[in-house]
């Protein structure tokens, strides 16, 4: 299991902000759930370069999150979605019987249904 699911969330939202090398080991030790020690031989670099890797690439990676505030954006804008979901739900219930209705309460529940799925 992941050691820390926010920090793997905001390693998909700004991975691109820090070195290939910092990605790479952080992917291995959020995602994979590898040990310091794995990611040292893995890698080829010291255990403590491992850990300096780490610490640099989660300081630039909250430093960012804390002036975009990307992740708290993104699960706004999915918790509105979700709602959107259920009401479009309601109103096929309501307007069963109504096909015009029916079509275009179906239609926005695909788009908000695509951008639920889509993986940032």
């Amino acid at each position: 299991m992941a050691k820390d699911l926010k920090m793997c969330v905001l390693l998909d939202i700004y991975g691109e902000i820090i070195t290939e090398k910092q990605y790479e080991v952080m992917d291995y030790y959020y995602n994979q759930d590898y040990s310091l020690k794995e990611i040292s031989e893995q890698l080829n670099i010291t255990r403590q370069g491992v850990r300096d890797a780490i610490k640099r690439a989660e300081q630039s990676i909250l430093e960012s999150e804390e002036k975009l505030k990307l992740s708290e954006k993104f699960l706004a804008n999915r918790i509105k979605l979700e709602k959107i979901g259920v009401i479009l739900e309601e109103i096929d219930t309501l307007n069963n019987k109504e096909v015009k209705n029916s079509h275009i309460s179906n239609l926005i529940k695909e788009i908000a249904d695509t951008i639920l799925e889509l993986d940032f």
